[in-house]
């Protein structure tokens, strides 16, 4: 496995994870208060938006050669962080 396939495949594991985390934030959303529903919906689309963002940078890293990975990282990096956080920062909100 090349050192893209490896970086490809723990992208993808995070993003299957983080999409997971917005679906079980979404159920929690449910059961807010309707006052603070709508809110959090509004949240729940942007995680959602940035998500497939994200994924759309993994698209495009995928069809990159090998060469080309130090350059897309950066990218991909930016996007993939600021990803992490909002996720992060919303979900203290249910602890």
């Amino acid at each position: 496995m090349s050192m893209k396939e490896a970086y490809e495949q723990k992208l993808q594991a995070q993003l299957d994870e983080w999409s997971a985390d917005i679906d079980k934030l979404k159920a929690k959303v449910d059961g807010a208060d309707a006052d603070l529903q709508l809110e959090y919906y509004k949240q729940i689309e942007k995680l959602r938006s940035m998500k497939d963002a994200v994924a759309d940078k993994l698209i495009e890293l995928k069809g990159a050669s090998d060469d080309a990975l130090e350059d897309l990282k950066a990218g991909i990096g930016s996007a993939w962080d600021s990803l992490g956080n909002s996720l992060n920062s919303f979900a203290s909100k249910f602890k």
